[in-house]
């Protein structure tokens, strides 16, 4: 009697509704999107103070870098990521930094070739004011202490072409006694930051190893030239 009533109800359920997919490129949704977001490191509490006011406590961080130990990388730590994060709150310490780099212990000294390029950036008249320490002691320092030279140096001929003539003759040292895979790095940082006769010096060094390097290094580096190598036969 129901079913007359009722046209004939089914005990079939009725069809769920589809949710259309959002087509490819469409926004997402805020929580789809932090989702997918790359997680951002958390600051050590060190650099959450000083980036939060406590500036002086950036001074005794440096200091704790002159010696060698535990408290030389929590305090490496530190001053990399307030650097990284405002690197003028750096500039007063630059000559510190640079003393680092040249004779300081490891862990000093690699903190100090991680910041100083960045404060090459943002106060360049101030590093340069230790170009000549920087010069001199590039044949005596750690590859990861000249790899923060040679970006120091580059920062530095980026901010004025006055540089270039100070920093030409270590840069092409450089170049030319860079391992291969750090030769493409240099290369495609300094080259496009020099001009004139400094650029055209710093790319006959390069072109020159190009036959001396293995093929996908020589090859990337010929690509970035423009230039075709040559297929030598035995």
């Amino acid at each position: 009697m129901y079913a007359r009533l009722y046209g004939g109800m089914s005990s079939k359920e009725p069809p769920q509704a589809t949710v259309p997919e959002a087509p490819a490129g469409a926004p997402q949704e805020p929580a789809q999107a932090a989702a997918s977001a790359p997680a951002v490191p958390e600051l050590t509490a060190g650099a959450a103070a000083i980036l939060g006011g406590d500036e002086a406590q950036l001074l005794q961080h440096i200091q704790a870098l002159e010696v060698e130990g535990r408290a030389a990388s929590q305090a490496a730590r530190v001053v990399e990521e307030v650097i990284q994060h405002k690197p003028l709150l750096g500039a007063p310490h630059i000559g510190r930094l640079v003393k680092l780099l040249v004779n300081g212990p490891a862990r000093g000294s690699h903190a100090a070739a991680v910041t100083l390029p960045l404060l090459a950036k943002v106060a360049p008249a101030k590093v340069a004011r230790h170009l000549e320490v920087l010069r001199e002691g590039f044949d005596k320092v750690s590859e990861p202490a000249k790899d923060g030279m040679v970006r120091v140096f580059i920062a530095l001929c980026i901010a004025s072409v006055a540089y270039q003539r100070r920093v030409i003759d270590v840069l092409e040292k450089a170049l030319a006694g860079a391992e291969a895979k750090t030769l493409v790095q240099w290369a495609e940082l300094a080259l496009p930051a020099l001009k004139g006769e400094p650029h055209a010096q710093a790319r006959a060094v390069v072109e020159q190893r190009l036959y001396e390097l293995p093929k996908p290094q020589a090859q990337r580096i010929a690509d970035f030239l423009g230039v075709k190598l040559r297929i030598t036969r035995p």
